[in-house]
């Protein structure tokens, strides 16, 4: 369903303007100068909220057309050919080139805790690796603190005030009880939240069994809160583990050896049943291989809805790296569920080439290679994670676009619009039309990229996409009416980044009462029986 923009008005505003000053602290320059990121005003004269884009290929998801676009005070304004505009406008020629919605990342873990570590990226540095990158908005996982829902979204609240570009949350529900269930019906009514993911991964530490998932199926379903899942199946992957370690595997191979693909096919088929059992719709984040994409593939055909989100490391890595003899390059492929083998990568593509999978995440949780070393002698202390936050747009259309697998326009889609409209945002997000704000981006597709950890923003010191080149540059980002990146200067500001409130009852949500009638209608039951007279 769309949104009413009068809902804009509504929004919660995180305008912290402390720009950065030689009064920040030494330890804070240290990490920003690590960052490789600039600080400064937009390129657009600071007197002027106005910005015109002329003679580029507008590209929304259903449609495209060379015309310009007008921009004023952050929002679009006008999207027509010659547009004819005053002397205060700054201008940028996009000729020749595509003019797109800025990407919107569904799927990322900035600032996030785990084994006693934290994530290299915070609110800063990973938005404004995106940035560099043409994503635009992204979707964080709030993870509770202590199991406590409200405290873990004031901790995101408070981590999140040195944004530098738009964000919004998921919530993740990690054990069950009625202040779990108040506290999302608050996050949901007050807060913006419309989703919650489940993991049924990572055994003893944030796993949750199947009479949870169907807890909380219940109450997304009575909230209008979309459920996601992490799938693979944790009991097993513990099995595993003890059985890689017995066999004197301890290294990173024995990560995607221990959670091979059937795991994740098992859980992504449970999860997607009890899902048709709560008649509730179902999210898969990172689909990793066939068996979970078949699982998924077969829930839709049948009239299931369910959206089965892929990433980066999935559509353009194999696995073969975690064989690498150099630990510290094979550990920094380990994430979870695993990178897979040759040909589930082509798979995938397929897959979501064809509309059996919806829209690209990244997974992006990043860690540092000492970090990392902390499983140098068990696997199974490894920290998971992967970069992609600023590498996706570009992987994506290299990947899929030049190799003639979809159109620019399904690209808009699954890059951008698609997640708005599963996230309800749409089309204040992910669209090119007045009204909607000014997250732009222009990439000309003569142009080349590549990527290395030497000229990457992420605060990493490696990146799983060392060395790639492709086709199809992003030259510009805007953000919020702001041009953040371009003559490949990266200008960001933290704090004027916006928290984006997100409603419930997407149109996942539509005609699904109609399906509780029809299913209540045909039980016939109770039988009506005449009492025993014994």
């Amino acid at each position: 369903m769309m949104m009413n923009f009068n809902f804009q008005l509504l929004h919660i505003l995180f305008y912290l303007s402390f720009f950065l000053t030689i009064s920040l602290s030494q330890h804070s320059n240290n990490q920003f100068c690590e960052a490789g990121i600039e600080y400064g005003e937009s390129s657009i004269p600071t007197s002027s909220n106005k910005l015109l884009i002329k003679g580029g290929t507008v590209v929304n998801a259903h449609h495209q057309h060379v015309a310009d676009v007008y921009v004023e005070n952050g929002i679009i304004v006008t999207v027509h050919p010659n547009i004819v505009v005053e002397d205060d406008v700054h201008v940028i020629d996009a000729t020749g080139k595509f003019v797109m919605p800025g990407g919107i990342d569904p799927h990322t873990h900035l600032e996030m805790g785990a084994m006693d570590f934290e994530s290299v990226d915070d609110f800063f540095s990973g938005q404004a690796a995106a940035l560099a990158g043409g994503t635009t908005m992204h979707i964080d996982f709030i993870m509770p603190v202590d199991g406590n829902l409200t405290a873990g979204f004031e901790a995101y609240e408070n981590k999140a005030k040195k944004s530098c570009m738009d964000y919004g949350f998921h919530v993740a529900i990690t054990k069950w009880n009625e202040d779990v269930s108040t506290d999302m019906e608050i996050l949901v009514k007050e807060k913006g939240i419309n989703s919650f993911k489940f993991f049924m991964a990572y055994k003893g530490i944030i796993m949750v069994n199947d009479e949870l998932l169907l807890q909380g199926f219940k109450k997304c379903k009575s909230l209008g809160a979309l459920a996601m899942v992490h799938a693979e199946n944790g009991d097993a992957v513990e099995a595993g583990q003890q059985k890689m370690i017995e066999l004197g595997i301890t290294g990173p191979e024995g990560h995607p050896l221990s959670r091979p693909p059937l795991l994740e096919g098992e859980a992504t088929s449970r999860a997607i049943r009890l899902a048709d059992f709560v008649n509730t719709p179902l999210y898969v984040v990172h689909v990793m291989s066939i068996d979970a994409m078949e699982e998924i593939a077969k829930a839709r055909k049948s009239g299931q809805r369910v959206i089965g989100e892929p990433i980066v490391s999935g559509l353009a890595l194999d696995d073969s790296w975690l064989w690498h003899p150099d630990f510290t390059t094979a550990a920094k492929y380990v994430m979870s569920p695993p990178i897979r083998s040759k040909g589930h990568d082509k798979a995938l593509q397929a897959a979501l080439a064809t509309g059996v999978l919806q829209l690209v995440g990244t997974d992006h949780c990043a860690w540092n290679s000492t970090q990392k070393a902390l499983g140098v002698d068990d696997f199974r202390r490894i920290i998971n994670g992967v970069n992609g936050i600023e590498e996706r747009m570009h992987l994506v259309w290299d990947t899929m676009v030049e190799s003639g697998q979809i159109s620019t326009t399904d690209y808009v889609q699954i890059t951008s619009t698609e997640c708005a409209r599963i996230f309800n945002i749409y089309p204040r997000k992910g669209a090119i039309l007045p009204g909607s704000d000014a997250d732009i981006i222009i990439l000309n597709p003569n142009s080349s990229f590549e990527i290395t950890a030497n000229s990457h923003h992420s605060r990493s010191d490696t990146n799983v996409y060392e060395g790639r080149k492709g086709k199809g540059k992003i030259e510009v980002t805007i953000a919020g009416g702001r041009v953040v990146w371009e003559n490949d200067e990266l200008k960001v500001v933290p704090g004027t980044g916006k928290y984006i409130p997100m409603a419930p009852f997407s149109y996942l949500f539509d005609g699904l009462d109609k399906k509780d009638e029809i299913y209540l209608n045909s039980l016939q039951a109770p039988v009506k029986r005449a009492k025993s007279t014994t």
